[in-house]
């Protein structure tokens, strides 16, 4: 048998009954665009957080107070956790790599202007929160670098909070009341959007010192500083490291670079990438009995074919080649058919829904179209070695 007999019998083997080729075909093309509409979606959404967090940059540190790991015993007030100051985060500017760095503390408070008030998130950052986290201001100027323990009670308003409070009127110089303490507005900030949930838009910003005293606290949430591009991120946490333990006498605090959150969201997410293609991958495997089903159906109704080809001479691997053949173009055909419904349905989800993050891994799409016709030639092994088996006497008698 020439290559060019064997192509053409397992076409005429696939198109003689081609409705139940079609609907063969049909399981292992859901399964496959089951796999890479999910997967898209789990690309997507991964990319989306990334991007969320990536905004900011990927060279800061964040200091948060307490440690993430435990001891084994009780060790009494040497175990109660010093809170970080402003002295602390103004310590980390010594470092020669440390380009900036501030002190965050996070409250809610009734913002009052204008005969208007609203209820909305209050800030306490340094000056140097624009350069930090690449946040600039659209009117006016953001905080001045004042003494952080006096700091002026100056206040910048966020796009929305600004238009809520003043509608379109520029607001600069104009006063405000949080918490029944009055502020001066002194800047607006772009527009940033919702970061996670969170509305960087929907926020007012006042002065680290001017915070601790409003929400009454006695130290601060965060400090985050930003080092030096190219600088090595576990070289820096190691110098905060050393700075705020000889402050503190111990390491009572937690560094975090944004590499390594970055690193860790990025594992996760992967996680449920490939999560959400297995998912999709049970589809494939209720293709592939479909394709066992037909195909052991199909030596059962052509036996007596399988015994004129032995009578003319076929060989066992040929007739076993040929049964083969035809699962895997069954399978490859709805393979390719769900790769096309599958990136086809992404971006019609994409273009129906511009806010729902899609993106095709490519990778995932060869994959699953490299699997669907692999299922097909695993699926279709039994019955081709079944028909390769039989007896050619027997299977010419077989009606």
């Amino acid at each position: 048998m020439t290559v060019a007999d064997y192509l053409r019998l397992t076409w005429r083997s696939v198109t003689a009954l081609w409705l139940r080729s079609l609907l063969t075909g049909l399981g292992i093309a859901i399964g496959t665009a089951a796999v890479i509409l999910l997967t898209s979606l789990g690309e997507g959404l991964n990319r989306f957080v990334l991007a969320e967090f990536s905004q900011f940059g990927t060279n800061i540190v964040a200091v948060n107070p307490g440690r993430q790991s435990t001891y084994g015993a009780s060790i009494g007030i040497f175990g109660i956790v010093r809170p970080l100051t402003i002295e602390d985060a103004e310590s980390l500017r010594r470092i020669p790599q440390i380009q900036a760095s501030m002190g965050l503390i996070q409250g809610n408070a009734e913002v009052e202007a204008a005969h208007r008030s609203r209820r909305t998130t209050v800030l306490g950052v340094g000056s140097d929160m624009p350069r930090i986290f690449s946040f600039e201001p659209e009117l006016g100027r953001f905080l001045p670098p004042d003494d952080p323990q006096v700091a002026r009670p100056f206040a910048v308003l966020g796009s929305k909070i600004h238009h809520e409070l003043f509608n379109e009127d520029v607001p600069l110089g104009e006063k405000i009341r949080i918490a029944g303490s009055r502020f001066r507005v002194v800047g607006v900030m772009e527009s940033k959007g919702q970061i996670l949930g969170f509305d960087m838009d929907d926020v007012v910003y006042i002065p680290t010192a001017r915070a601790l005293e409003l929400f009454n606290r006695e130290g601060l949430m965060e400090i985050d500083a930003l080092y030096s591009e190219g600088a090595s991120a576990r070289d820096i946490a190691e110098a905060i490291g050393a700075t705020l333990t000889a402050r503190h006498g111990r390491r009572d605090f937690t560094i975090t670079t944004q590499e390594e959150m970055l690193s860790t969201l990025g594992s996760v997410l992967d996680v449920l990438t490939f999560a959400v293609g297995a998912l999709g991958g049970i589809s494939l495997c209720v293709g592939a009995i479909g394709i066992l089903t037909i195909m052991t159906i199909a030596v059962r109704e052509r036996t007596a074919e399988v015994g004129l080809l032995r009578a003319l001479g076929a060989r066992r691997r040929q007739i076993l080649a040929l049964f083969l053949g035809e699962a895997v173009v069954v399978a490859a055909l709805g393979g390719a058919t769900g790769l096309v419904l599958g990136a086809g349905g992404g971006q019609l989800l994409r273009l129906a829904v511009p806010a729902l993050p899609v993106h095709t891994p490519w990778e995932f799409a060869a994959a699953a179209l490299a699997v669907s016709s692999f299922i097909g030639l695993v699926a279709g092994a039994l019955p081709a070695y079944r028909a390769a088996g039989l007896d050619p006497v027997a299977a010419l008698r077989a009606e």
